[in-house]
This record gives C-alpha cells, sequence and structure tokens, in this order.
C-alpha cells in the first residue's frame, strides 16, 4: 500500500485527540497529521504528545484545517489521504475498510457511510440526519451519484485531490470533493462505517442551532453551485441563466425547509 497520511482537522478537542491519534497509529499508517484550527485548550499539545505531525492553521474553518493537513501529508509524501473528525466519533480500527477500494484501484474516492454502517444513539441529531438525506438525494439526481452519507470520514488518492482545486474553506469541503471527484469521472465508492457518540467537548455543528444552519447552507450551496456550472458549460449562457435562477429559488426552498427542520429538532 502506498504511504497513508491520516488528517484530522482540529478546534478545541484536547479532551478526545490524544486517544484518537493513539489509535490511529495503531493501525499503521505512515504519519497522522492534527491541523489544529486554532484551539486555546492545549489540543496541539496532547496530539503532539501521541505522536502526531502537527500543523497549525489559525484562519478560522473546517476547509482551511483540511487545505493545512492536506498541504503538510502531501509535503511528507503520502500518497493516500484519509480525513477523519477529531471528536473520536469516527473508529480508527475501520481504516482498512476505506483503504481497500483504494488498494485494488477499484475507487478514486471512498466515503465512510454512517448510513450503511449505523450510529450509536444520539451520535447523529435528527437534523444532522435530515441534512444528509436531502444531500444525498441531490448527490444522485445531479451527479448520478448513488451515495447515503457525505460524512467526514473518507479517504482519496492525492494525485486526485491535487487534481480538484479546492476552494471551499468552510464546511463545504467534503461536498466540494465530492462534486469535483464525480465531475472528473473519478470512481466514487462508499463503504460502511459505525459512528460514536463524540468522546469529549462539545460539537461546532451539531451542537448550536446556528453550526447546524451554517453547515446546511455551505453543503446545499456547494451542491447547486457545481451542478449549475456543469450545466451552465453545456447550455450556454442563456441557459445558464435560465437554470441559475430557478436553482437560486431551489436552494432558498431548501434552505428554508431547513431552518423549519432545525427549529422543530
Amino acid at each position: 500500500m502506498n504511504p497513508v497520511a491520516v488528517i484530522i482537522p482540529a478546534l478545541n478537542e484536547a479532551a478526545t485527540i490524544g486517544a484518537l491519534v493513539a489509535g490511529t497509529r495503531r493501525q499503521g499508517v505512515a504519519w497522522v497529521v492534527v491541523a489544529d484550527n486554532g484551539s486555546t485548550d492545549g489540543t496541539a499539545d496532547a496530539a503532539r504528545a501521541a505522536g502526531a505531525d502537527v500543523v497549525a492553521e489559525p484562519r478560522r474553518g473546517y476547509g482551511y484545517a483540511c487545505a493545512a493537513g492536506a498541504a503538510r501529508a502531501l509535503a511528507l509524501g503520502a500518497a493516500t489521504l484519509v480525513f477523519m473528525d477529531g471528536d473520536g466519533s469516527a473508529r480508527p480500527e475501520e481504516l482498512p475498510r476505506l483503504l481497500a477500494p483504494l488498494a485494488a484501484g477499484t475507487a478514486g474516492l471512498v466515503l465512510g457511510s454512517r448510513v450503511r454502517g449505523g450510529a450509536e444513539r444520539g451520535a447523529l441529531a435528527p437534523h444532522q440526519r435530515f441534512g444528509n438525506a436531502l444531500t444525498a438525494a441531490l448527490m444522485r439526481r445531479l451527479y448520478g451519484l448513488g451515495v447515503t452519507d457525505l460524512g467526514p470520514y473518507r479517504a482519496i488518492r492525492a494525485d486526485l485531490l491535487g487534481a480538484l482545486d479546492m476552494r471551499e474553506m468552510t464546511y463545504g469541503w467534503p461536498t466540494e470533493m465530492t462534486v469535483k471527484a464525480a465531475r472528473r469521472g473519478a470512481r466514487v465508492v462508499e463503504v460502511p462505517v459505525t459512528w460514536a457518540n463524540r468522546r469529549g467537548g462539545r460539537s461546532k455543528v451539531s451542537g448550536t442551532l446556528r453550526g447546524s444552519m451554517l453547515a446546511a447552507v455551505y453543503i446545499l450551496g456547494v451542491t447547486l453551485r457545481y451542478a449549475r456550472r456543469e450545466r451552465g458549460s453545456r447550455k450556454g449562457a442563456k441557459g445558464l441563466r435560465r437554470k441559475g435562477r430557478k436553482e437560486r429559488s431551489f436552494f432558498s426552498s431548501l434552505c428554508a425547509l431547513a431552518t423549519l427542520r432545525l427549529c422543530v429538532s
């Protein structure tokens, strides 16, 4: 297997990061890179003590942290990149599931599906399940991707990631990765992964209504934006303007629906 780096974007995850890094290193990967996104609780020190390569990214944003971690992993010589959140929800022992299709040459991007693998009670809030189902349905309709989940636990070939020209420095990073990989004709597959309750600290997304709404807006926006660009390039400027008006209206309706669903959850 080509050298693997696991990238963990982290913001104030001192309670979980040490055990997560240690468990990930036991899987035999070449590097564990923790991208510290401006933590104030000693996350970087805890990660370093557990054996991680720590890179600082003070600009707040999930995408900024992922990009900083990816840049460090590529500089180290990684050929395969795995992304894993720092809250302990993902299980390092399931890494082989994500890596197997890449090693076999049957995929360029592998997504860990919490829908197929199952989640502990309370690990995914109702509005998270709703948002994932909605985005997955859009992926199937707009890009022909038979996915069930747009979760953060994923693996990708380094050369493919480098070709994607990633620009979303928000919670839209994973969605942009999936959409652009599909548009390039890369094989995108899912494998089941299980999902645990966070092992400490507080979620930056599902822990607050504001965080959940921001994530929903970013993710849905990215999903629709690239579909509009692709169709516009085929149909010309006139068709793009017409389609753009329709999709902006559609997007507004989706955001309103998401807001309502979040408020009653």
